[in-house]
């Protein structure tokens, strides 16, 4: 009687409406939660694949072809286009000016991590200095190569700035290939140094603030804390600065095409490359040159990424 009782007491649910039954669950509910996020990425998917990897496939297509860039036919020629890559010596001799730019990446990169290491401690006016080192990231490369194409000029400004130090003769910075291409690669040294610079800092300054609360407890110096917590906790970082740096020292272009247009020895593969599309309208063999610097990227990548594994870093 008692349990009767309480299961008459219990309160009765309001009746639905008339006409309306109860709500059904639907059946395609989980299928939609996991079509849900594939939605949100149709768009950049789709920008992703029309602007990359679309031009991509096309530029691989046209390496085969004997494509003029203006005509609508294209002739299928094989591998014609890698053949005469690889049996013409001059056309790869321009890798060597990337070693100026692959050597001014070790004094950029040795540069921006002594800038975020001293610049990640408590330094006087250290946001205006950060200020000032990533500024000539955000200026257009366009733009730095006309200011610097003044800069080098004969009785140009580097040249007033000598003669304050007792310099009196004008110089060709851009006049013959050693000295233009040392000058093109400081530049770009200045332009990422502050890219750099910000990773290095972000790197840093994510390590926990106890461990050198610990070190200095310790006894350890400035040097041995970037050696023991530092180095260790940036690894991951330092090694994605490297694969851009390389990647970057082989795909040069913008600096020496707007200063020097590739003359006095100072024309890289890019603007190889460009040429031959453009000015001698021999696209199919500029396609297979891009094909081959984008191997050559990709190789050096991964090889970079199996000598220096991404290992996880656990500091605390």
């Amino acid at each position: 009687m008692a349990g009767a009782t309480q299961r008459a007491a219990r309160p009765v649910p309001p009746a639905a409406p008339a006409g309306s039954g109860p709500a059904p669950v639907p059946r395609g509910a989980p299928r939609w939660r996991r079509v849900t996020p594939w939605l949100f990425l149709t768009a950049p998917l789709a920008l992703l694949i029309a602007f990359t990897y679309a031009p991509i496939v096309n530029m691989v297509a046209y390496s085969f072809t004997d494509w003029d860039g203006v005509s609508p036919g294209l002739h299928y020629t094989g591998t014609a286009n890698y053949a005469e890559l690889f049996t013409r010596p001059e056309l790869f001799e321009v890798f060597l000016v990337s070693g100026y730019y692959l050597a001014a990446s070790v004094v950029q990169i040795a540069a921006a991590l002594y800038f975020a290491t001293v610049l990640s401690f408590d330094v006087r006016f250290r946001n205006f200095f950060k200020g000032v080192l990533f500024f000539p990231y955000l200026i257009n490369g366009v733009a730095i190569g006309f200011v610097f194409l003044y800069f080098f000029q004969d009785g140009g400004t580097l040249d007033s700035i000598l003669r304050l130090f007792g310099h009196d003769a004008d110089h060709a910075w851009l006049s013959t290939p050693a000295s233009a291409n040392l000058s093109l690669a400081g530049v770009s040294v200045w332009r990422y140094l502050g890219l750099n610079f910000v990773l290095f800092l972000g790197a840093i300054q994510s390590i926990p603030g106890e461990l050198y609360e610990a070190a200095e407890l310790d006894g350890a110096n400035r040097w041995q804390q970037f050696r023991h917590i530092i180095a260790p906790g940036i690894r991951p970082v330092l090694s994605l600065t490297v694969i851009l740096s390389v990647s970057g020292s082989l795909s040069v272009f913008e600096i020496p095409y707007v200063m020097t247009g590739g003359a006095t020895g100072t024309e890289t593969f890019v603007i190889q490359t460009v040429k031959l599309a453009f000015q001698f309208n021999k696209t199919g063999l500029a396609s297979a040159a891009a094909v081959v610097l984008l191997l050559i990227i990709l190789a050096v990548t991964w090889v970079q990424r199996r000598l220096v594994p991404d290992d996880k870093v656990d500091l605390v």
